[in-house]
């Protein structure tokens, strides 16, 4: 397929030099099989939890915070985006922080398959040295209605699907999550189509703001977020930021995501910003500020229209690009 050439705005950046950093997870994880075994300690609850809280990746944070992505609200405070999480794996409230610590985050390994040159698995901290990781200052607007501001760290997309080498065949990313209900309860319940999928179009995926996100203020990423990576396109409503993603498949279909599965007639596939268009339930002209206990009007797009209306001209033409 072909890309149109990106003029850069006038904010851009250059790209920066990647870190190479070998880590040796296998035989951490390991050692402390046998040290466990040997000392006959049977880890749970809260123990299980404060025995693998140590991330390998640790020392790659905070990282440099590429300043060409300013926000024009005050950053939301980590102490509430960090407990008002949607993580339907680990239950419908948003109150699943301690739920998903259960979630295992190492080892990791993300599955890459279909129409790339040849498919392969590769670990989260292999992969962590194949990029350059920065913090960029992102708006998160709800499909439900409320927004925050947060500073995420991570990578472009575009590098993602420079490691991945997908064929010129390949119009869509399907993306999918973990499944394992033994720790994540929302899974046993089945009337949901777990695994939770996710997808973008090929152009999407390589816009640069489309950002692969390993961690926030300046820590790798919470569990709660979606550890150890997820995505975030911010001029898309926040369902469509897959977390804990476990395998990426470059296909010519277009996937049908979790939401589609579940309410297709409520969420469409692009799941685009936009105050004009309401869900079926509810108003999308204003949002609700976490922290700031008021209500503000929702900008098209999110307030990213400079960089990604464009992706959509030809587009909206023929399909509704927004649910």
């Amino acid at each position: 397929m072909t890309f149109s050439i990106i003029r850069r705005p006038s904010w851009s950046i250059a790209e920066r030099d990647a870190t190479p950093e070998e880590l040796f997870l296998d035989r951490r994880e390991a050692l402390k099989g046998v040290a466990a075994f040997g000392a006959g300690l049977v880890l749970s609850g809260r123990a299980a939890f404060a025995a693998e809280e140590k991330d390998p990746s640790t020392h790659l944070y905070p990282a440099k915070r590429n300043e060409a992505y300013k926000l024009d609200r005050a950053l939301t405070p980590e102490d509430l985006t960090s407990k008002y999480n949607n993580f339907y794996e680990f239950g419908q409230s948003k109150n699943i922080y301690r739920a998903a610590q259960a979630l295992k985050t190492r080892p990791w390994q993300i599955k890459i398959d279909g129409m790339v040159e040849k498919p392969f698995e590769i670990g989260i901290d292999y992969l962590l040295k194949k990029v350059q990781l920065e913090e960029r200052l992102y708006r998160l607007r709800c499909v439900e209605g409320w927004s925050m501001t947060i500073p995420w760290t991570g990578f472009p997309m575009k590098a993602l699907l420079d490691i991945a080498m997908p064929q010129s065949g390949a119009k869509y990313v399907r993306m999918e999550t973990f499944k394992d209900p033994e720790v994540a309860p929302g899974q046993r319940q089945v009337w949901y189509p777990w695994p939770y999928v996710e997808g973008c179009s090929m152009e999407e995926a390589a816009n640069e703001l489309a950002f692969m996100v390993t961690g926030a203020y300046g820590k790798p990423l919470a569990k709660q977020y979606g550890a150890p990576i997820r995505l975030h396109m911010p001029w898309k409503y926040g369902f469509k930021a897959v977390k804990s993603i476990k395998r990426i498949t470059f296909t010519d279909k277009r996937p049908k995501s979790f939401w589609q599965g579940l309410q297709g007639a409520e969420y469409g596939f692009w799941g685009n910003v936009n105050p004009e268009v309401s869900h079926p339930r509810w108003s999308q002209a204003t949002e609700a500020v976490l922290g700031q206990n008021k209500r503000v009007p929702t900008l098209i797009w999110n307030g990213y229209g400079e960089q990604v209306a464009s992706l959509y001209t030809e587009l909206q033409k023929k399909e509704k690009i927004f649910f």
